[in-house]
């Protein structure tokens, strides 16, 4: 059979066959796909801290392309140059810019921030301007960590002191007492069971019959008619506001003896006369009785 290849043309081609194959592999590994058409845009970054190449870019947390090659910038060495893959229908449009976030296991990546409020957009190949965001361990460490260092001497001290308190010779004192503690504990509890169950039912029994009393009160009121009861006392007011209305009056005696000052003046009066008429009787009964025996001569 006649040989259509060499031996060194077979191992070429395999060795051809084998570098594509490598080559298509290692971009499927870092999340690029040869075959899909895409954009390269550029991005103006201060800084790019843990960001690699193949890391991914997001657009509202959805993947739109990945990094293919980070530069250093030697004419402007303020920056960092990251050129990135996009999708082929993806647009951007001007003004909007790039973030790099950290996340807490995924590593650096690319967060695409749109300006919807533009109708312009960027041509394949320019330059967007990105910026550092700080991402969850960035947040912990500016916000956590210094309240961490502030706290640590506080916790120094805290088990410092309980350091002190387990070796405190009186601690290992009353952990040996604790036993004896628990024995007494239930001799008090058993005591005071007996002491309950002595006590108890004869106060039950004293309740029961207080609450018999109180019904049997209660019953014995609700038969009483204190209809009538309040009617005649109510009579009862009227007649006492009745006598104090007439005796506030002068068209009476005893009205006219509390209120006019006139009667009381002349019943005085005359007590008094009456009062010095019988002193002067009884010190001159003759003045007044005049009884002859015999006749008058």
């Amino acid at each position: 059979m006649k040989k259509y290849f060499s031996k060194e043309i077979v191992i070429g081609f395999i060795t051809l066959i084998s570098l594509g194959l490598l080559y298509f592999g290692l971009n499927y590994l870092k999340g690029a796909n040869i075959f899909k058409p895409a954009n390269l845009y550029y991005v103006r970054m201060p800084d790019v801290s843990d960001l690699q190449n193949s890391s991914p870019v997001y657009v509202n947390g959805f993947k739109v392309g990945i990094v293919r090659d980070i530069a250093y910038d030697f004419q402007n060495q303020k920056y960092i140059i990251v050129q990135i893959s996009l999708d082929k229908k993806m647009r951007i449009e001007t003004d909007s810019h790039v973030e790099i976030k950290s996340g807490l296991t995924s590593g650096a990546y690319l967060n695409l921030v749109l300006n919807k409020y533009v109708s312009t957009y960027y041509q394949v190949g320019d330059t967007i301007n990105g910026v550092f965001a700080k991402g969850l361990m960035d947040k912990f460490s500016d916000n956590l960590l210094p309240q961490f260092e502030v706290l640590l001497p506080r916790l120094d001290s805290i088990l410092q002191g309980i350091q002190r308190l387990v070796n405190n010779p009186a601690l290992s004192q009353t952990i040996e007492k604790l036993p004896a503690i628990a024995t007494n504990l239930e001799r008090s509890t058993r005591q005071l069971n007996v002491l309950l169950s002595d006590s108890i039912p004869p106060i039950a029994s004293n309740i029961n019959r207080i609450s018999s009393d109180f019904t049997e009160v209660s019953s014995q009121l609700k038969q009483m008619d204190l209809k009538t009861t309040l009617s005649r006392a109510d009579s009862t007011f009227q007649n006492l506001e009745q006598l104090t209305t007439q005796l506030k009056s002068k068209d009476n005696s005893l009205g006219l003896l509390l209120n006019d000052r006139s009667m009381y003046d002349h019943l005085d009066t005359t007590i008094v006369n009456a009062s010095n008429l019988f002193l002067d009787v009884k010190a001159n009964p003759k003045r007044y009785i005049n009884i002859s025996v015999f006749g008058k001569k």
